[in-house]
């Protein structure tokens, strides 16, 4: 078994499609095909169900994935120690942020980090809270940057800026005047949120239940897996919504936007990382630089 091999399993288990894993793989359908049939003719397992033209993860391949995915970090992790023995001279730093982060907060970092060290490429890929906290614990990304509460004792979580929720609608919503909401008013709104796994979502739960009110007992018309999907959807109806103040000060600065008054407390934006692996130098590297940031 080659680690080539372990990494077009991965593939093509991530996106349960063949020729999608191809296009990221740079190689041709039938030469990801022919390396999953000699992984399972080798090993007498099916690693994929084949219905119709569609496959799906088998049992046995869920299991599999688990340690293919151990081997390619440690694999990875291996190679850093050996491309840092010469500096920031080469590498590759891979981060995982939820979308907020991503978008509205750490491209700034990762600007200045790639003027300082231009021969070390950056990987970056937006997920929720969640799925950020599993990449990082499972030594798939270097870095995780969330919103969200984090409760993974492999990880260590510190706080590198905070961030404000609010509560927007349409200006044309009766909340728009500024009256002061209760709990009632709450219940009684349509809501659009953020999907569950997100920090925005799961900071404005804990933000209702300060407040003796449960998610459950609102009326979520939807749920929507971005801030943009979100955001465009409060302006076209009557409905409510918390994000970010980063994703919306354009919008309400612009009228297109109004905030309700209903405070919500601050919350903490959160460097993840695992606390037994080695520590790459770049992301060492990102770390300063966030934090003389700060002070």
């Amino acid at each position: 078994m080659t680690l080539e091999q372990l990494r077009i399993f991965v593939e093509v288990a991530e996106r349960q499609h063949l020729t999608q894993a191809a296009a990221v793989l740079a190689l041709t359908p039938s030469a990801v095909s022919a390396s999953i049939k000699v992984l399972e003719e080798r090993y007498g397992t099916p690693l994929f169900n084949r219905v119709g033209r569609r496959i799906e993860i088998s049992e046995a391949g869920l299991a599999f994935l688990v340690e293919a995915r151990r081997t390619l970090a440690s694999a990875r992790a291996a190679e850093l120690t050996l491309a840092e023995l010469g500096g920031l001279k080469r590498g590759t730093l891979t981060i995982q942020a939820s979308q907020t982060i991503a978008s509205y907060w750490l491209p700034q970092f990762l600007v200045q980090f790639r003027q300082t060290y231009p021969a070390i490429g950056l990987s970056i890929t937006v997920d929720n809270t969640y799925n950020v906290a599993q990449a990082v614990a499972q030594g798939i990304a270097d870095l995780g940057f969330v919103e969200g509460e984090i409760d993974e004792p492999a990880l260590s979580v510190e706080t590198v800026a905070q961030d404000r929720l609010v509560t927007v609608v349409a200006p044309n919503h009766p909340w728009a005047s500024g009256k002061a909401l209760k709990p009632k008013d709450l219940i009684a709104a349509q809501w659009i949120l953020r999907e569950e796994g997100s920090g925005t979502r799961s900071a404005f739960e804990s933000a209702l239940a300060s407040q003796g009110v449960s998610i459950a007992t609102l009326q979520v018309a939807l749920s929507l897996p971005s801030n943009e999907a979100v955001r465009s959807a409060v302006m076209a109806g009557p409905f409510a919504t918390v994000m970010s103040e980063l994703v919306v000060a354009s919008h309400l600065q612009a009228g297109l936007l109004a905030k309700a008054n209903f405070q919500l407390p601050a919350r903490n934006f959160q460097m993840l990382r695992h606390q037994e692996r080695y520590k790459s130098k770049a992301s060492v590297a990102l770390e300063q630089l966030i934090r003389a940031s700060s002070n």
